[in-house]
């Protein structure tokens, strides 16, 4: 390139992921994930993960119907991407058929979950936020956890228990990440509103340490619930 070129724009799926870096790795660092990570924790906990992951995986995917006719949210509305059917049969396997009169989330679970809903009404590009912070971090850092469960509490390989983190849909998960961050960079809005999605990423990523960290305080280092036995 000539020495008085223009330097070409940064793509914008490289600005969101470097500018969300730090609130990730946090996120990625939680106390509760690092035990759990490290065969620390009991099943019990993994379920109490699994049940928070279920009520925000329905905000989001509630929403669906209505968002895929949206210029901006629309493209990124991917059938294979969906989680809440494997989420239940997860919970069902964890849990037992009263699984779902049993769960509850945790006060950072319901404000993740309600500004996930927030945004999926009001501000689509938002959506695309949380969207993107969910979904490839699933088909990424997401397979670490699946092999831990398998491992730690003898699940199936890619079975009921871990279900979630297989995408059937999705053969070639790395292609399919380089072509969801080409519909980052082709993203319809101007760059202010580009800022405003990045700082998104870092609320979504806040929201979701914050439930760790709940995760954390409710369970002790033996994996067990203080409201169980």
């Amino acid at each position: 390139m000539d020495a008085h070129s223009p330097a070409l724009p940064t793509p914008f799926s490289t600005l969101i992921r470097t500018a969300s870096h730090e609130a990730h790795t946090e996120a990625e660092n939680s106390s509760f994930m690092g035990d759990m990570l490290g065969g620390r924790l009991g099943v019990t906990a993994y379920r109490r993960y699994t049940e928070q992951l279920w009520f925000v995986y329905r905000a989001l995917e509630r929403c669906a119907d209505t968002l895929a006719a949206d210029p901006v949210a629309g493209p990124f509305i991917q059938p294979e991407l969906t989680r809440t059917p494997e989420l239940e049969r997860d919970l069902a396997h964890l849990g037992g058929p009263a699984w779902r009169s049993e769960a509850r989330p945790l006060p950072a679970t319901e404000a993740y979950a309600a500004r996930v809903a927030e945004c999926a009404r009001e501000w689509p590009a938002g959506y695309v936020a949380h969207h993107y912070t969910r979904y490839l971090g699933d088909l990424s850092g997401g397979q670490i956890i699946r092999g831990t469960a398998e491992k730690t509490w003898g699940f199936a390989r890619k079975g009921d228990g871990v279900r979630f983190y297989v995408f059937e849909g999705i053969g070639n998960p790395a292609a399919f990440k380089r072509e969801y961050r080409a519909l980052l960079d082709a993203l319809p809005v101007d760059d202010l509103e580009k800022q405003r999605v990045v700082d998104e990423c870092k609320r979504a990523f806040a929201l979701n340490t914050a439930v760790f960290r709940e995760l954390g305080e409710e369970f002790g280092g033996d994996g067990r619930s203080p409201l169980s036995a």
